[in-house]
C-alpha cells in the first residue's frame, strides 16, 4: 500500500504537464510525430538497406602511409611529382606544369562499396588564377600520364573531377540556362572512346555534379562516393558541418570489377597545392531481392549507363553583354579610323611623288 501511494505521488509530480495533452496540443504533437516518421523513413530509404560496412585496408590509403612508394611490393604506387609528407601525399606542388598521382596496385573485387576521401586544395593564387584541379579514379588502366587532371584521356572507368579553373567562362547549359560556378565537382563514365573536352570543362560528358567551395577552405574537405545496386551517389562535406550533402545521384550505372583506384592532379600555366590526406574504402553489406541477385549475374566488361541520352547536354556560347558590345564597337571604330588616316597619308605621299615625276 505504501508503494502504491508512492507511485501515485510520483505520477502527481508530472500533473503540471497535463495541459500539453489537451486535444489541440495532442493534434499538433501528432503532426510533429508523423513528420518525424516521414523524415526517418526517407533517411532509411537513402541508406538502401545497408546492413553494415567494414574497412578494407588493402584498398585504403591512410597515415602513416605505409605500403606507399615506388617499389613493386607497395600496395600504392607514386607517380610524377607525388611525394609523401607526414601529414599528406602532395600530388602536385604550387608550381606550373606539374603532374602527380597515386594508384592502387590491387584491382577492386568488391561489389558494394563506399569510398571516403579526405583532401585539400590550396595555394597563393587569386580566384580563377589557380588550377587545374584533381581527380579520383576507378579505371581499367593505371599509371598513365595524360591531359585529364594528370591521367589519360579516353579512359575506361569512372572519374570524379574536382575542377578549380573555368576553361570556358561563357558557356551556358541549355538544360538549366545557367553558367557553371567553380570550383565544380563532376562525374564522368568513360568507355574507352569518350573524350573529356577540356575546353568546355567536360560538360558534354558529365553525368552530374555540383558547385563546392573547396579551394583554400578553412575546413577539412571530404568526398564520399558510394556504389551499390547499380547506383552511384556522390556527396560532399566541405563547410565543417560534419554532414554529407548530395552532389550527384546516378542510377543504372554499371561498372566492371577488377578496376583500379587512383588519385591524380595537374597544374598548367596556373597552379595550386593538391594534397591527398586519406582514401578509405568500405565494403558494404547489402540486402538484395532474388530479382536483384539475378540482374547482378550479368557480366559487365565495358562501363555504361542506362538511358545515357538523359545526361547529354548542349552547350551554347553566351552572347556579349551591352558593355562588352559597346567596347567592341568602340575599338573597332577606332581601328577603322586609324587605318583610314594611314591610308590617306600613304595616298597623299604617293600622289606627291607622282607629280614630281612630271616636272
Amino acid at each position: 500500500m505504501v508503494a502504491g501511494v508512492t507511485n501515485l505521488d510520483g505520477f502527481r509530480s508530472f500533473w503540471f504537464l497535463w495541459p500539453m495533452f489537451r486535444f489541440k496540443n495532442t493534434r499538433e504533437l501528432t503532426c510533429l510525430f508523423v513528420a518525424a516518421c516521414v523524415l526517418m523513413s526517407q533517411s532509411a530509404a537513402d541508406e538502401q538497406e545497408f546492413i553494415g560496412d567494414f574497412l578494407k585496408r588493402e584498398y585504403s590509403l591512410m597515415k602513416p602511409y605505409r605500403g606507399l612508394g615506388f617499389s613493386t611490393s607497395s600496395q600504392w604506387h607514386l607517380m610524377g611529382t607525388a611525394m609523401i609528407t607526414p601529414d599528406h601525399v602532395r600530388l602536385t606542388p604550387d608550381l606550373q606544369s606539374r603532374q602527380g598521382a597515386v594508384w592502387s596496385r590491387m584491382p577492386l573485387l568488391v561489389r558494394d562499396w563506399e569510398l571516403q576521401v579526405h583532401f585539400k586544395i590550396h595555394g597563393v593564387g587569386k580566384k580563377n588564377l589557380n588550377g587545374d584541379g584533381m581527380a579520383f579514379w576507378l579505371t581499367k588502366d593505371r599509371m598513365q600520364n595524360g591531359p585529364v587532371f594528370g591521367n589519360m584521356n579516353q579512359f575506361t572507368g569512372l572519374g570524379i573531377f574536382v575542377d578549380t579553373y573555368p576553361n570556358s567562362e561563357h558557356s551556358l547549359d541549355t538544360k538549366s540556362g545557367t553558367q557553371r560556378i567553380f570550383p565544380y565537382v563532376s562525374v564522368m563514365l568513360g568507355n574507352g572512346s569518350l573524350s573529356y573536352d577540356q575546353d568546355y570543362d567536360g560538360r558534354h560528358t558529365d553525368l552530374g555534379g555540383c558547385t563546392a567551395a573547396i579551394r583554400n577552405s578553412i575546413y577539412d574537405t571530404f568526398l564520399l562516393l558510394r556504389y551499390s545496386k547499380n547506383r552511384l551517389t556522390l556527396r560532399l562535406d566541405v563547410d565543417g558541418s560534419q554532414e554529407w550533402k548530395d552532389c550527384a545521384d546516378i542510377t543504372g550505372l554499371r561498372l566492371p570489377s577488377g578496376f583500379f583506384f587512383g588519385a591524380s592532379s595537374a597544374t598548367g600555366d596556373l597552379s595550386d597545392n593538391h594534397d591527398l590526406i586519406s582514401m578509405k574504402l568500405y565494403q558494404l553489406t547489402v540486402e538484395r531481392t532474388p530479382e536483384e541477385e539475378e540482374e547482378d549475374k550479368e557480366e559487365i566488361t565495358i562501363p555504361r549507363v542506362d538511358n545515357m541520352e538523359q545526361f547529354q547536354v548542349e552547350i551554347q556560347e553566351e552572347g556579349m553583354s551591352g558593355v562588352q558590345l559597346f567596347i567592341t564597337v568602340l575599338f573597332s571604330a577606332v581601328g577603322l579610323g586609324v587605318l583610314a588616316v594611314v591610308a590617306l597619308a600613304v595616298y597623299g605621299r604617293w600622289k606627291g611623288n607622282r607629280r614630281k615625276r612630271f616636272y
